[in-house]
Parts: structure tokens; sequence; C-alpha cells
């Protein structure tokens, strides 16, 4: 079955650092586009960071620009966020997502809580 194990959320303080990890199975991770979504405490699905199937492509929201970097490992079928410099903003539950264009596979999410 397909699978997106999430992993790496907790408690930081701000200007903090974590790294998520997201391990995929069950599909041919190297076809999939993968993206990283947050939903804040009673806040809607923010999009945050995408990266294409051969890793050459990511993309950022303003909101974490500079901050964060996504990355793949096609050979461990894992994407990773490296979240630096964290604001309290940065509060919420950090999903990962995997798409062809045709379906789209969601991760279970990892809270990540940044406070002093």
């Amino acid at each position: 079955e397909v699978q997106l194990v999430e992993s790496g959320g907790g408690l930081v303080q701000p200007g903090g650092s974590l790294r998520l990890s997201c391990a995929a199975s069950g599909f041919t991770f190297s076809s999939y586009a993968m993206i990283w979504v947050r939903q804040a405490p009673g806040k809607g699905l923010e999009w945050v960071s995408s990266i294409n199937s051969g890793g050459g492509s990511t993309y950022y929201a303003d909101s974490v620009k500079g901050r964060f970097t996504i990355s793949r490992d096609n050979a461990k079928n894992t994407v990773y966020l490296q979240m630096n410099s964290l604001k309290p903003e940065d509060t919420g539950v950090y999903y990962c997502n995997a798409t062809s264009g045709k379906y789209v596979y969601w991760g279970q999410g990892t809270r990540v809580t940044v406070s002093s």
C-alpha cells in the first residue's frame, strides 16, 4: 500500500531548527513531485514548499523563503524539509504530499511547535 511516514517534528525555541523527513513506499517515488503543506492551529492549509521528481527544481512560499530548504533522496525514497530560524508562526501540523499529476497521496502529519 501507499505510505508516507513523516517524522522529525517536535518542540523548538524561536530561532531554532528542525529537519522533517517523509519516507515513501508503495509507489514509484522518483516519478512524483513532493510537497510540504502545513496547518496552523485554527487555520486552513498553507502550501510551504515543493520539489520536482528529479530534485532539480524547488519552490517556496514567501513566508518561509530563505529559512526552509526542501530536498529529496530518490535512492532512499525520502523527502526532507530543513527548517531554520523558526518563528512561532511556523507552528502547526506539517503534511507530506506526493503527486504525479493524476493522484495525490497524503502523509499523516507531524506536529511542529515553536515556542519559548
